[in-house]
């Protein structure tokens, strides 16, 4: 298999349209399962996806089309290129079209092969979760490592690489009826403590020895950080401006965006940063197709830190270029990790024992959109739900369905702890990357009993 560089090259030099594009992904992945206190799977693979953008520019407009492969042959490229030639010749113009992004400095390590991961990144792993199978708990669980390598070339000269690690490890376990979980997102699994894991998972099993029924209802909450993460990632997908700018969306007011609109009394920031120690994601944009949020046209463009959310007020929304010259905004590119800043040092157990009454939960699931106009979500709890009295948790709870909107939460917090890297349950194939702090809800909509486990 050639270098991914050469792929671009390759590509580029048979290329007779007026721009194009070639993005090349080379993947390496391993994953590791058990079940029942054993392991029984683990395996390694290698793959390679590249995407070419044809680009026709007339009087009309820019018209362009794409197109996707898996070879690896180089006998095959030209066919697919002309292909993606003759596609774009034919399509309608391009709403989103602008001049291509211009050649900065090429990446230093441009031409590098692809980095590669393998069984060994769980080493510790497996050898600390033995400790765990000896246990009298059941113990069920996956952890994956992809290492991702980019490449990205244009005909104006762009040649950008990156890669990408992420990992991540679940751990189930059962004692009787009851079921707990914990989870943790990472690079390299070098910072995954298994026995802080298994220590917690005990605990949240113990709790579940007694049980209490509980009716639908408002209660005060606690949110522990993969929950914020869950709520907070699809907050900051609905962020874009087009949508806002047209009244699509529940950041959208008569006559232009809630830009501006202080959303609560906890100065919160929500933010994504590509430079954020431990959650570090590409430098530059990389897209194989366009939407409300990123521009195909936009390859190449310079990621930065954007806070959607500045101390409490709504500060940004996504903008490709096009969309950004329409509307007189400025040009933002999503991020590829999320964080949430702004509240005290204080941890889940210290929110805890500050609680009279209340929930905490462990993760959502099945999280769907109910209404776009005030991004109301419905959901469910998932592996433990547990009663706080004075100060203790007492029990576990029945689970719940929710309806609850994100930006009405913000709102309503009346406390948030200490922001920690944490893995969000629901999300993790789609966004792994964040940080959040645990979050205090007074009046948590539970809409209905569950009897999902």
């Amino acid at each position: 298999m050639i270098p991914g560089y050469e792929v671009v090259e390759r590509v580029l030099a048979l290329a007779t349209a007026d721009e194009t594009i070639v993005i090349v992904t080379d993947a390496s992945e391993a994953s590791l399962r058990w079940a029942g206190n054993s392991m029984t799977t683990n395996g390694i693979s290698t793959s390679r996806k590249w995407a070419v953008a044809s680009i026709v520019r007339g009087s009309a407009g820019a018209r362009v089309a794409t197109a996707s492969s898996t070879s690896i042959d180089p006998a095959e490229f030209e066919s697919i290129v002309r292909k993606c030639e003759a596609d774009a010749g034919e399509a309608e113009p391009a709403e989103d079209a602008m001049p291509l992004v211009s050649a900065t400095a090429s990446s230093v390590d441009w031409d590098l092969e692809s980095e590669r991961t393998s069984i060994d990144v769980f080493a510790h792993l497996s050898s600390d979760l033995s400790t765990g199978f000896d246990g009298a708990d059941r113990l069920y669980g996956f952890a994956h490592h992809q290492v991702e390598t980019v490449w990205l070339g244009t005909s104006t000269g762009v040649r950008r690489r990156f890669t990408q690690p992420t990992g991540s490890v679940e751990i189930n376990g059962k004692r009787g009826d009851a079921s707990g979980w914990v989870g943790a997102g990472t690079k390299y699994f070098d910072d995954v403590s298994v026995h802080g894991l298994l220590a917690e998972l005990s605990t949240r099993l113990d709790w579940a020895s007694k049980t209490v029924e509980l009716p639908a209802g408002k209660y005060e909450t606690i949110l522990p950080s993969s929950a914020a993460a869950d709520l907070m990632i699809y907050l900051m997908w609905t962020m874009e401006g087009r949508g806002a700018q047209e009244g699509h969306t529940a950041l959208s007011r008569p006559g232009g965006t809630r830009i501006g609109e202080k959303l609560g009394a906890l100065p919160l920031t929500l933010f994504s940063d590509p430079a954020y120690p431990g959650l570090e994601y590409s430098p530059f944009l990389t897209t194989a197709s366009s939407n409300n949020s990123v521009s195909l046209f936009d390859n190449g463009l310079e990621t930065s830190r954007v806070d959607w959310i500045r101390d409490g007020v709504v500060n940004a929304l996504a903008y490709p270029r096009f969309a950004a010259e329409k509307y007189g905004a400025p040009v933002t590119v999503p991020g590829d990790n999320l964080v949430l800043t702004g509240g005290s040092d204080a941890d889940i157990h210290d929110m805890v024992a500050r609680t009279e009454r209340g929930l905490l939960l462990t993760t959502l699931w099945y999280i769907r959109e109910v209404d776009p106009a005030t991004l109301l979500l419905t959901g469910l709890t998932r592996d433990g739900v547990y009663l706080i009295e004075n100060g203790k948790v007492t029990g576990a709870v029945n689970n719940f369905r929710f309806n609850e909107s994100p930006l009405d939460l913000l709102r309503r917090a009346t406390e948030a702890g200490a922001t920690i890297p944490t893995l969000p349950r629901e999300w993790k194939d789609w966004f792994t990357r964040t940080a959040m702090p645990p979050l205090r809800i007074p009046d948590f909509h539970m809409s209905s009993v569950s009897a999902a486990q």
